[in-house]
């Protein structure tokens, strides 16, 4: 089995009511998703609000959740940056025993060209012993790593091992599948298409709701990666409005809305972003009641 293969969770940052790190909560957190036996936990990403966290925190928190963790998850971390020399100095900042792999960003906001993505993760390949994972979310960084960019960096640099491709394009996963090596893991980024994306060929999921409902989520994808595409099919129609509840007024909101509702976390957040409104908290509770029923 792969080591990244089936459900990995990418942690929020749990903040008090002040806007400091909640370490009680984040400790409540890790422990959950390892008694509901997540496959592997990603740290410092997107969702983790790591854009509003400074260097002093991402710090604290890495080796917060290492100790907690205390080796029973795989821990993949997430660094990534519009300024590649500015990437491969953040690599110095940590203490990176412990961790199994980086998963780094397309750049963002700059929108390089192919051959700019092509040598900024380069650089990084180049920079660490460490498994590289790229993430590919034109969603959020306004261009995206093509599939020729993806096989030229996959023969170039044998610790480039995988992708997060979190486009929600089942045609990419298609593509990405069949013309990458075999041990090359397709990994969805997008849980709205987990399901269809593991049919298609990816090994799994790197989730935001997975968080919340670990087994619900973690019994679909293990479905879908066994071949049970009927008990696939049924989880990945029962999730489809939670969803899109999770994600109504934008990531993490929403998913903290849902592990507050379970007593883990606060639902606070750093601008600018803000908290759920009372409407979608009450949507996500009624949500979570029905799912739970399931």
């Amino acid at each position: 089995m792969k080591k990244f293969r089936g459900l990995g969770v990418a942690l929020v940052t749990p903040f008090d009511q002040n806007g400091a790190i909640d370490l009680q909560a984040l400790d409540r957190l890790v422990c959950f998703q390892i008694e509901q036996k997540v496959d592997y936990l990603v740290v410092l990403g997107t969702t983790a609000e790591t854009a509003t966290l400074t260097t002093d925190e991402k710090v604290a928190l890495l080796e917060r959740i290492k100790k907690i963790n205390n080796n029973k998850l795989p821990i993949v971390l997430g660094i990534g940056s519009n300024d590649t020399h500015g990437l491969l100095r953040q690599l110095d900042n940590y203490d990176l025993d412990g961790v199994d792999a980086i998963l780094s960003v397309c750049p963002y906001y700059t929108k390089p060209s192919q051959e700019g993505i092509f040598l900024h993760f380069s650089a990084l390949a180049r920079k660490t012993d460490l498994p590289v994972i790229l993430y590919n979310v034109p969603g959020r960084t306004g261009v995206s790593i093509e599939v020729n960019t993806v096989k030229r960096l996959r023969k170039a640099h044998s610790n480039i091992i995988g992708i997060k491709e979190a486009s929600g394009d089942l045609s990419t996963i298609s593509a990405l599948k069949e013309e990458l090596p075999q041990d090359f893991q397709v990994i969805s980024g997008d849980d709205f298409t987990t399901i269809p994306a593991i049919g298609l060929g990816a090994e799994g999921v790197i989730s935001v709701i997975g968080q919340s409902i670990p087994n619900i989520f973690g019994r679909g994808v293990r479905a879908a990666l066994s071949g049970n595409l009927k008990d696939a099919n049924l989880v990945h129609e029962s999730i489809q409005h939670f969803c899109e509840l999770n994600f109504q007024e934008g990531n993490p909101t929403g998913i903290k809305s849902s592990l507050s509702n379970m007593n883990l976390i606060n639902p606070y957040l750093r601008l600018p972003l803000v908290s759920a409104t009372s409407e979608l908290r009450s949507l996500i509770s009624a949500e979570m009641i029905r799912l739970e029923a399931l």
